[in-house]
C-alpha cells in the first residue's frame, strides 16, 4: 500500500510526477538491458521497499522503535545496487528533461577539482567574477549531481548575476558520514584558498544539500572559519530522528519522499553514526552566530516541520532566520516545478532577491 494519497495532489503536479516516473521506468528498462545489470531482480527490490517503507511509517506512526531497526534490511551490497540503479534512472530523466528544456547557449559549465572534490563552475553572462554561490545537491546523500540541478543552480545564477561553484560531494552507501559534510567544507575552504573573501559567498542547497548548508554553517563556525555572508535552504532534511512530526503526517501529500523508500537511504548515510549528532541534524545544534538564512519550504511536504522547527530555534539563538512558505506544492518545488508550477518561479525570484540583498549589505 502506497502512503501517498492522490486524491489530495493537484492535477498538473500529479500529472508531472506521473511523467516523471514514466521516463524513469524507461531508464530503468535501459539499465536492465546492461550485461552487468541482468540478474538484478528490480520486482523483488521494489517489493521489498514497499514492505520496508510500511514497516517504517508505522514505526513513525506509532512512536515504536527507531532508524536502527532497519540496519541490516538491506546488506551493504544491495544497497550499493540499489544506489546504482537509481542514480541511473535519475540521470536517463535528467537527460530527457535538458533534452527537452535546453540550458541557455551562453552559460559556461566548467569541471573543477576543489582541492579534490569534483565540481563544476557555472557562469552566466555578466556574472561577478568575486562572488558564487557554492551549492550542494540534494538527492537524500544517494543520488544526483551537480548536472542533475544544473536548470536550478543556473535560473539563481541569472538573477543574480553570481557565478555558481556546484559540488559533487560523496555519497552514500560507497561514503556515509561524514564524508558527504567534509567535502563541504573542503569546497568552501578552496574558495577561501581561491581568493574568494567570505562575504562574497553564499552557501546554498536544496533537501539533503540543505541538510549540507546547515551542517556546513556549524562546522565553519565551530572550526573558526569565516563564515560566508548567508545562506538559503530549500526543504532542508534538518532532523534525521523520528521526531518530525509532519514526516509521517504528510506523506500522504508528499508525491517526491512518501513511496520510494527513504528508511534505506538514512541508514546508508548514517551508517551506525548517532542521528542526535548536530552535524547530522542540525535542528538540534546550538545555532548562536550563524549569518542570514532563507530556508523554502512547502507546508504539504514530509519535510515540512525540519524547515519551521530549525527556524524557530535559529531565531531564539538571534539568527537572521527567514521562513518562506508556499501551499499545496512539492518537495523542492522550485526544481521539481521549475518548467510548469508559477510558484516556483516566484520561489526563485525570492531567493534572487535574498541574495542580492546580502551582498549589496
Amino acid at each position: 500500500m502506497t502512503k501517498l494519497d492522490r486524491s489530495l495532489i493537484r492535477p498538473e503536479i500529479l500529472k508531472a510526477s506521473d511523467e516523471m516516473q514514466k521516463v524513469q521506468l524507461k531508464g530503468a528498462l535501459e539499465f536492465l538491458k546492461i550485461e552487468e545489470n541482468k540478474g538484478f531482480n528490480l520486482q523483488s527490490y521494489m517489493q521489498r521497499i514497499k514492505e520496508g517503507n510500511e514497516k517504517f511509517f508505522s514505526m513513525l506512526t506509532k512512536n515504536e522503535g527507531t532508524i536502527e531497526d532497519f540496519y541490516g534490511f538491506f546488506t551493504d551490497e544491495e544497497m550499493r545496487l540499489l544506489a546504482k540503479f537509481f542514480r541511473f534512472a535519475v540521470d536517463y530523466y535528467i537527460e530527457t528533461e535538458l533534452d527537452q528544456y535546453p540550458l541557455p547557449e551562453n552559460v559556461k559549465i566548467g569541471e573543477i577539482d576543489a582541492d579534490g572534490v569534483p565540481s563544476e563552475w557555472q557562469i552566466v553572462p555578466g556574472a561577478d567574477d568575486n562572488k558564487v554561490i557554492l551549492y550542494f545537491h540534494g538527492g537524500g546523500m544517494v543520488l544526483m549531481s551537480p548536472k542533475t540541478h544544473r536548470a536550478l543552480t543556473i535560473e539563481i545564477a541569472q538573477l543574480t548575476k553570481t557565478r555558481v561553484l556546484s559540488i559533487e560531494y560523496r555519497l552514500a552507501p560507497e561514503h556515509p558520514f561524514p564524508a558527504p559534510l567534509e567535502d563541504c567544507v573542503i569546497a568552501y575552504n578552496w574558495l577561501l584558498s581561491q581568493g574568494f573573501k567570505s562575504e562574497n559567498i553564499i552557501i546554498a542547497g536544496d533537501s539533503a544539500g540543505g541538510n549540507l548548508t546547515l551542517t556546513t554553517l556549524i562546522k565553519l563556525r565551530d572550526k573558526g572559519i569565516p563564515l560566508p555572508a548567508g545562506a538559503v535552504a530549500l526543504s532542508p532534511a534538518t532532523d534525521f530522528t523520528n521526531k518530525s512530526v509532519t514526516f509521517y503526517e504528510n506523506a500522504k501529500t508528499d508525491p517526491i519522499l512518501a513511496d520510494i523508500g527513504i528508511f534505506w537511504w538514512t541508514t546508508s548515510f548514517l551508517a551506525g553514526a548517532d542521528p542526535n549528532n548536530p552535524y547530522i541534524s542540525p535542528v538540534l545544534a546550538e545555532l548562536k552566530g550563524l549569518p542570514p538564512i532563507l530556508i523554502q519550504v512547502s507546508t504539504s511536504e514530509m519535510l515540512y516541520d525540519h524547515s519551521t522547527r530549525f527556524i524557530e530555534r535559529a531565531k531564539a539563538a538571534g539568527v537572521d532566520a527567514t521562513l518562506q512558505e508556499w501551499k499545496d506544492t512539492i518537495h523542492v518545488f522550485q526544481g521539481f516545478g521549475l518548467h510548469y508550477l508559477p510558484e516556483a518561479k516566484d520561489a526563485i525570484k525570492k531567493i534572487g532577491e535574498f541574495i542580492l540583498s546580502i551582498f549589496n549589505k
